[in-house]
């Protein structure tokens, strides 16, 4: 039996997609416009504040004057300590769970627990770098505990990001290496590393960009209220620029005086962030270039 054609069938459809198609645009436009407020806000009432003095001194007078400089330093710290901590970590564990790992209920539960860890509330983490590496292995409140606590929140991430972009190289390239004589761990290392790369990068510096602006693990775990002078080593508290912001806009003597403060910490901390998506973005395209050219 022939298929019947319905003109008032194909309208009512074509109507139906158009507004379900224009609904999804209008919501998008609203995301973008809330951002677009946000980010607009944080600029008019910071940019005024940041300059030279603000960037490189200290905070004086109470918090209500100087700038900002051993907070910015601290972040850089914890974001590198971090970085050094969850990279490897969470690099190994993804390839292991791709490539080596036995499929089955075992793996599937790891996974989800994966999954979850990268749910749970930061304060949490927080609590546990507290417990264990401040107190249990007394690493006192430090730059130390703070790094790997926060590298305990990034993991998650690094770790699935790793799996996923291993997983979606193509069956073929394996064969292939393997076929011509190579190992399972020079397969991994010469071919599918490198083209997995671009990824794992990316993944790891949107993880970070994250952690650069928790609060509640670096509270428990390394942040100072005011340091006038840079930490000398790992096993030194630091300011950070989230916790900076945090205690500038909530206590202090003068709370009307360091508004201004807190607002151009918030600027530079948004700038920050900003700044590493675009360089996760930059080092994605430049391994992707160089894939292409081999």
């Amino acid at each position: 039996m022939a298929l019947q054609f319905d003109p008032a069938y194909n309208r009512r459809k074509r109507r139906l997609q158009t507004a379900v198609f224009g609904l999804f645009r209008l919501l998008s436009y609203a995301i973008a416009l809330v951002l677009f407020v946000i980010l607009g806000f944080i600029i008019v009432k910071g940019i005024s504040v940041v300059n030279w003095t603000f960037l490189t001194q200290a905070p004086t007078d109470g918090m209500t004057g100087g700038g900002i400089w051993p907070a910015i330093v601290g972040t850089f710290y914890l974001m590198l300590g971090s970085a050094l901590f969850a990279f490897p970590v969470g690099v190994v564990s993804g390839i292991y769970m791709s490539e080596y790992a036995p499929g089955g209920k075992l793996v599937a539960f790891i996974r989800m627990m994966t999954n979850n860890l990268a749910g749970i509330p930061s304060i949490v983490f927080g609590l546990f770098g507290m417990a264990f590496f401040v107190t249990y292995l007394d690493f006192g409140d430090s730059i130390l505990a703070g790094s790997l606590t926060l590298g305990l929140l990034a993991l998650p991430i690094v770790i699935r990001t790793t799996e996923e972009a291993f997983r979606d190289i193509a069956p073929s390239y394996r064969e292939g290496s393997l076929a011509l004589g190579a190992t399972k761990a020079q397969t991994i290392w010469h071919v599918l590393l490198p083209m997995a790369m671009p990824r794992v990068i990316t993944g790891l510096i949107l993880s970070l960009g994250r952690v650069s602006g928790e609060t509640a693990p670096i509270l428990f775990t390394c942040a100072a209220y005011f340091l006038p002078k840079l930490p000398a080593s790992i096993f030194d508290q630091c300011m950070a620029l989230p916790y900076h912001l945090y205690v500038v806009a909530t206590s202090g003597t003068d709370i009307e005086a360091q508004m201004p403060i807190a607002y151009g910490t918030a600027f530079v901390l948004i700038v920050i962030v900003l700044v590493m998506n675009l360089v996760a973005g930059l080092i994605r395209r430049h391994f992707e270039k160089k894939l292409n050219t081999k």
